[in-house]
């Protein structure tokens, strides 16, 4: 296929993907799931696990393999124009407020499941398959760790603002967790990388760049953004120059961050906390959220599924490998969070609401896993089986906080 032809069939694409993600977002909302698990579930139908299995030839030929390098670029776009504004969203000042907590259910959230990762890796990476044959055992057991620790921060944010918990104590740790969560995951990944490339210099440009950048968007941006939004605060709107500006900041900050090996998603997060609350986040949120989730993050999803094959678990032992992650993933993360909050105080309810939400992957666990494929750390059997594990524990979280949670009871004051 020439250049004009994949640009023509792109527009065929787009309108595949969301008319997928439209019927599978009507069905799944009957199911009271949210959009994000219809859409992971719509990447799943797209990719060779279920079109490709019923119809290889139009599979192949509505997603060639020289198309994906355009699907995705649009996903990465979708993925840091998501995280920005995730990172507008951002309640700094109940961060400070519960930060005390959320600690130690960040801390339980990432230890059991990281320790229970490692031991998986120690055992796959003796079989074929599943690791990159270059990899040690040490840098299967880092990535592993990783990978089961991780949070789906963005869709938690999504569940409790639509089951109206904000405000609430529950709602606030169990973001406030999260956050701390996906971060000490993330260093994990950097390390990883680190390793894989047989280059230390890469961890410390990795690390030594990204605090640079923090304390630029929090020292630097954050107060000119502050200054700047002053007049946004009269007129009440935020003008096409202003927010050409704010997403050149944007994607600039994703460069770098990429660049460095951070990976784009967390400059653009940033980029995001560093945007001063009120008319301009609102008004950033009006005009970027609906392209950004309606139109371009669905491709993300996408471009997800056409790499997970769950035709590849072929075998008794393979699908017994799939039990044993997911058990792994729901006693390491659901678990151990609920019994961390349980020692915080919190009553029997609002303990398994947190590690109902904290036990989500999501968004974030297709991020790592999609690195970790590109990267070559693991193969294709692996990611089927993880992919598998972050939609089965992101299809139990609304469930579950829905029954802990009924309608009638979602507009309580405060837990704490």
């Amino acid at each position: 296929m020439g250049s004009f032809d994949l640009s023509v069939l792109f527009f065929l694409q787009m309108a595949c993907i969301l008319a997928t993600c439209k019927a599978m977002g009507w069905l799944f909302a009957r199911l009271g799931q949210s959009q994000v698990v219809s859409e992971m579930i719509a990447g799943v139908a797209l990719g060779p696990s279920l079109l490709g299995w019923l119809w290889p030839a139009g599979s192949a030929w509505l997603f060639p393999a020289e198309s994906k390098p355009i699907l995705f670029a649009v996903a990465q776009l979708g993925l840091v124009l998501y995280m920005f504004l995730i990172g507008c969203e951002l309640d700094l000042e109940t961060l400070r407020a519960k930060m005390g907590a959320a600690a130690s259910v960040s801390l339980a959230g990432i230890l059991a499941p990281f320790a229970l990762g490692t031991g998986l890796a120690i055992y796959l990476h003796e079989l074929p398959g599943f690791f990159a044959s270059s990899m040690s055992t040490a840098q299967a057991m880092l990535f592993m760790g990783a990978a089961m620790s991780i949070t789906a921060f963005p869709m938690l944010a999504r569940i409790i603002h639509e089951q109206g918990l904000s405000k609430t104590a529950l709602g606030s740790l169990a973001l406030t967790a999260g956050a701390l969560d996906d971060a000490a995951a993330w260093c994990v990944l950097a390390v990883v990388l680190a390793s894989f490339q047989q280059n230390i210099m890469i961890a410390v440009v990795a690390l030594a760049g990204s605090v640079a950048y923090a304390l630029l968007c929090w020292f630097g941006i954050a107060p000119l953004m502050k200054r700047w939004s002053r007049s946004m605060e009269q007129t009440g709107q935020l003008s096409t120059s202003a927010l050409a500006t704010v997403l050149m900041l944007v994607v600039m900050g994703a460069w770098f961050t990429d660049t460095i090996q951070i990976y784009a998603v967390f400059g653009a997060f940033l980029m995001g906390v560093a945007m001063p609350r009120g008319v301009l986040t609102q008004s950033l949120h009006a005009q970027i959220y609906p392209l950004t989730t309606a139109f371009l993050l669905p491709v993300f999803f996408i471009y997800s599924g056409l790499n997970t094959q769950i035709g590849l678990l072929n075998s008794p032992g393979m699908w017994l490998i799939a039990v044993a992650v997911l058990l792994c993933a729901v006693l390491g993360k659901g678990a151990a969070c609920y019994a961390a909050a349980r020692w915080h105080g919190f009553g029997q309810r609002e303990a398994l609401g947190v590690g109902a939400l904290m036990n989500a992957r999501g968004l974030m666990e297709l991020i790592i896993l999609n690195i970790g494929l590109q990267s070559g750390i693991i193969q294709a059997p692996l990611f089927a089986i993880m992919v598998l594990m972050a939609v089965v524990t992101t299809l139990m979280a609304t469930p579950i906080f829905s029954w802990l949670y009924p309608r009638d009871q979602r507009a309580a004051p405060p837990l704490l």
